[in-house]
């Protein structure tokens, strides 16, 4: 038995780059999915905050996503060698996190189709491209951008892109255009197709989100 539970629903989302962090480690969990459409309702009342991902470890149940992620990276050594790795790794995966906040807002209106897809574009022409941008710099900061974000060594943080643009691109059907940032579109290539999250990549349910 698998000394970690995360519960989340079958998608990406907010529960991905816990499991990413999970398979890069080599540590066993319990990956357990809830149908958003025709389980949830019945779920959520006996979910222990109310909210997804959940992780259950050590007789405790936790939430809050990043929250999760962070003492997972940290606990099994993908949050950087020293304090200020760490604290430059936690700024990459703030900064993907604030280039995915929009996409909440606007996704979850309901009756301004209109508006809708007017936020849709202003994110996709300007948003996006600025937070791909500010990432590339950051990757850049960093040996160039040919190795990793952070260091000499994998982070939580370069797990981030691999979470970032497939949630982006079934989210939105779009194609992210790595191709405009070309040290991200190695970083996200090299990182995909390490064994492990390969692996991983390929025997993932498929999903809408």
């Amino acid at each position: 038995m698998s000394d970690y539970k995360l519960t989340y629903f079958n998608g990406l989302g907010l529960g991905e780059i816990i499991r990413l962090i999970f398979v890069e480690a080599e540590v066993s969990f319990e990956d357990v999915r809830i149908d958003y459409e025709n389980e949830w309702a019945t779920v959520k009342p006996t979910v222990t905050y109310g909210v997804l991902p959940t992780l259950e470890t050590e007789g405790q149940t936790f939430f809050q996503s990043v929250a999760i992620a962070r003492y997972l990276a940290r606990k099994f050594g993908l949050a950087g060698k020293t304090e200020l790795e760490s604290f430059k790794a936690d700024i990459v995966v703030d900064t993907f996190d604030d280039a995915f906040k929009p996409v909440s807002a606007f996704y979850r209106l309901k009756d301004d189709d209109e508006r809708k897809e007017e936020l849709r574009n202003t994110y996709l022409n300007e948003t996006l491209p600025r937070f791909l941008g500010t990432l590339e710099k950051l990757l850049k900061s960093n040996k160039n951008g040919d190795e990793y974000f952070v260091g000499d060594s994998l982070t939580w943080a370069d797990l981030q892109i691999v979470a970032f643009v497939p949630r982006l691109e079934r989210l939105l059907k779009i194609k992210v255009p790595l191709e405009n940032y070309p040290k991200l579109k190695d970083l996200y290539e090299r990182i995909s197709s390490q064994s492990k999250i390969a692996d991983w990549i390929s025997k993932r349910p498929d999903s809408w989100f």
